[in-house]
């Protein structure tokens, strides 16, 4: 039991960090919000009392005729309650105003949040569906429950409010009164805390389930998918999937629903009783000659919307706690820590090579995974110099690029630029000396323009370096045939874009590429998406591209590794072979057989083109 309580307040800290976060984000509308809250809070009781003062003047002006002295006690308690009810809608609309205000940028703030650490975690948290489970519960309930944090929180300031003006109306009646009405309503908050606890576990327990929900539906409507899930016939093998999933959700829910329903009934049965039995204690007094007609009516209101009111409040207090466990998510995700992360004094990154890098010993491994990616890994790429990486898929080569962009740290051993660990470097500072494209490069929506530059988003785009970026990365002509040239929007997902082959976004990418004009240049495949003739002239002006910078090249083409200074041939994370093209042919080697063969390959392949 101690532990449960201890668990219950624990998680209520979370609605302590909500409202720091929501007063971060909307500090001024938050006071003019709470004050609003509690003006509105008053009125219902003001109405009470108000309706006891005009029922009682018109129980007394009953009979005596149409006049002013029988019109004029009517008239000032008939006048203020007008006023309070005008009062009322006035603040009813001004809370809405204020209240959309405040959520919109406390929505924005957790987003906020949200995205800048999504762009801070190490890229393992990527490798692992925990992660995923983790961010979905985050990012899905997030700014919705911290609205709700907030929403209840001023359902619990205005009804407490409206709640002791209430009792103070009631005390004099019996000290008791306040105590039945909690009495009263203690049923339905169990019901209520008790839905909520259960409706959470259902909620994280089905998380990988609805995450499987939203995947059958993105492979049914996204642009991406369509054309494969058309030709092999696969529409109807996902809306079977997807139905049966829902069908299954539903149904839990829908039995969780039926469950608290009927709980719900007994609750709003066992207070009928109590407040009918209030109300003939009530009714005896006024037979008595205890009480007028307007006590009656005063007595009435004040009990009926009071059993309301701390219904509410302890629906509201049990929301918090059920608001709060869900915000759980949240802050686990917010306080992640990074394994790589900048040192706390570091060294500044060469601007410009002018050792190498030294790879040395390295083992790796991804998260969760036995297999090592890298095996006491060596290789020293000297300054200025050009070297391919080849090796068969699964050899560690992508994984090369990713360690030298410390996308992850090794387990063993160290890369190093210039004699420095890049761990004693800032990430940021060894980033901005790095220029990169990845196997699957992002095709950016927006203008040519926009994503060439995304390169380098810190200098201002200008067309001259825009068009040599773009004729480095042979993406001129691409962009020649464009209807609006470098201000073409590209993608299909926006109005009045153009899509591009395969090809023509990674020349698109590698004009992005090179359009930062760092001092290492990483290319992951750079030619994979390229037909012979384009190859054939990138190939042709590579040499100049990478002039005075330090490049690494990964790729399956021998006619790109030939290119290079030094060919380093992988397999099973391991240097197999090292040095020059011809070098490697004259050793006879594993490079000097795939040569071969990929040649003999394209002899046969080219007089069939021919014809």
């Amino acid at each position: 039991m101690k532990g449960r309580l201890a668990a219950g307040v624990e998680k209520f800290a979370y609605v302590g960090r909500a409202l720091q976060l929501i007063w971060a984000a909307a500090r001024g509308w938050t006071i003019a919000w709470g004050l609003l809250l509690l003006l509105q809070g008053l009125l219902p009781a003001a109405t009470v009392y108000l309706t006891k003062v005009l029922v009682d003047s018109l129980a007394a002006a009953i009979g005596d005729g149409i006049s002013w002295d029988t019109i004029r006690p009517i008239l000032l308690p008939g006048v203020l309650m007008a006023v309070v009810l005008l009062l009322g809608q006035v603040l009813q609309s001004l809370i809405g105003w204020v209240h959309t205000a405040q959520s919109e940028l406390v929505r924005d703030h957790i987003k906020a949040l949200v995205h800048g650490q999504a762009s801070r975690v190490d890229l393992e948290f990527y490798d692992t569906p925990e992660y995923f489970d983790q961010m979905a519960r985050a990012n899905g309930e997030a700014d919705s429950r911290s609205l709700s944090i907030l929403q209840n929180i001023g359902n619990l300031l205005q009804h407490l409010t409206t709640l002791l003006a209430i009792a103070g109306l009631l005390i004099p009646y019996s000290v008791w009164l306040p105590f039945i009405l909690l009495c009263s309503t203690l049923p339905a908050l169990w019901v209520v805390v008790r839905h909520n606890l259960h409706h959470y576990a259902w909620w994280r327990e089905t998380t990988e389930q609805r995450r499987w929900v939203r995947y059958y539906d993105e492979m049914l409507t996204a642009r991406w998918s369509a054309p494969e899930v058309r030709l092999f016939g696969l529409s109807r093998y996902f809306q079977e999937a997807y139905s049966k999933l829902r069908r299954t959700l539903r149904e839990s829910l829908l039995r969780l629903m039926r469950r608290q329903n009927a709980a719900g009934f007994g609750a709003g049965v066992m207070a009928f009783l109590v407040t009918a039995a209030t109300m003939v204690w009530m009714v005896g007094r006024a037979l008595r000659g205890f009480a007028t007609i307007g006590d009656m009516a005063l007595f009435y209101q004040a009990f009926n919307q009071g059993q309301g009111l701390m219904r509410t409040l302890l629906s509201s207090m049990g929301q918090l706690y059920t608001d709060a466990l869900f915000l759980e998510h949240l802050y686990a995700f917010l306080d992640l820590e990074s394994k790589v992360a900048s040192p706390p004094h570091p060294v500044p990154a060469p601007r410009l090579l002018r050792e190498g890098i030294a790879i040395e010993s390295v083992t790796f491994r991804y998260p969760g995974s036995e297999q090592r990616a890298l095996q006491d890994f060596n290789l020293f790429v000297p300054a200025g110099k050009t070297v391919a990486i080849v090796g068969p898929n699964g050899a560690g080569k992508s994984t090369l690029i990713k360690l030298l962009c410390r996308f992850y740290d090794p387990e063993e051993g160290s890369v190093k630029l210039d004699g420095l660990d890049i761990r004693t470097l800032s990430v940021e500072d060894l980033w901005g000396s790095i220029t990169v494209l990845f196997q699957y490069p992002v095709p950016y929506s927006g203008t040519v323009a926009e994503s060439i530059a995304m390169g380098d988003i810190d200098t201002e785009p200008e067309p001259p370096k825009l068009e040599a970026a773009a004729e480095a990365g042979g993406a001129q002509e691409i962009v020649a045939r464009l209807p609006h040239g470098y201000q073409t929007i590209l993608g299909k997902q926006f109005r009045g874009g153009v899509d591009l082959s395969g090809g023509q976004w990674q020349r698109i990418a590698l004009a992005r590429a090179f359009y930062r004009q760092a001092s290492l240049v990483l290319l992951d495949e750079p030619t994979s998406f390229m037909d012979s003739w384009a190859e054939t002239l990138w190939l042709d002006r590579l040499r100049v591209l990478v002039e005075g910078r330090t490049a690494i090249i990964v790729t399956h083409r021998f006619t790109t590794a030939m290119r290079a200074d030094i060919i380093c041939v992988m397999d099973q994370g391991r240097v197999l072979e090292l040095g020059s093209h011809e070098e490697l042919l004259e050793r006879g080697g594993l490079y000097a057989a795939s040569w071969v063969a990929q040649m003999r390959a394209e002899r046969e392949v080219a007089p069939r083109d021919g014809n």
